[in-house]
C-alpha cells in the first residue's frame, strides 16, 4: 500500500499531467512531496524511507525526460510535519526528543513552511531549478 501511494499515485498522476501540458504546449512544474527520510535511514521505517528515496529518483529521472518540454520536476523533503496526524505522532515529548534534538532550528515543521516550498518549486522564481529535492527539515539531514 505504501508503494501504491508514496510511488505510484505520483507517477501516474504525474503522467497524466505531463501528457497534457506537452499535448498542449504549456512549459510548468511538477513537484513531488517526498521526506527527509528518503535520504535517511531511520529505525523501524523500511518501507517508507525506501518509497520515499524512490520518489527522489523518479522525479529525477522525470526532470530530464521531461526537461525539453520545458517542464521542471523537483521533490519538497519535509521533516516531521505538524499536521493533524504529525501532532498526535510526535505529540509525546519522549518520542519527539530524539527527532528534535537532531534538528538544529530545534522544531518540526508547519503546513505552511512545505507549502511555501512548494509554492516556490511551482513559481518562475525557481526556474533553473529542476531534479532537485529541497530539504524542508530545519537542518536535519546536517546533524
Amino acid at each position: 500500500r505504501s508503494f501504491d501511494v508514496n510511488l505510484q499515485a505520483a507517477l501516474h498522476v504525474s503522467q497524466i499531467v505531463a501528457r497534457q501540458m506537452i499535448a498542449q504546449g504549456v512549459p510548468g512544474a511538477i513537484v513531488n512531496v517526498s521526506s527527509q527520510a528518503s535520504q535517511r535511514a531511520l529505525r523501524d521505517h523500511a518501507v517508507y524511507c525506501s518509497t520515499k528515496s524512490a520518489l527522489d529518483m523518479l522525479s529525477k529521472v522525470m526532470a530530464m525526460e521531461l526537461g525539453p518540454h520545458k517542464i521542471r520536476v523537483n521533490t519538497v523533503n519535509p521533516t516531521v510535519v505538524m499536521t493533524d496526524m504529525g501532532r498526535i505522532n510526535w505529540s509525546d515529548p519522549q518520542k519527539s526528543a530524539a527527532m528534535i534534538n537532531r534538528i538544529p532550528l530545534g522544531k518540526f515543521a508547519e503546513v505552511d513552511d512545505v507549502v511555501n516550498s512548494i509554492l516556490f518549486l511551482l513559481s518562475d522564481k525557481s526556474a533553473m531549478t529542476t531534479g532537485s529535492s529541497l530539504m524542508v527539515d530545519g537542518g536535519f539531514l546536517v546533524s
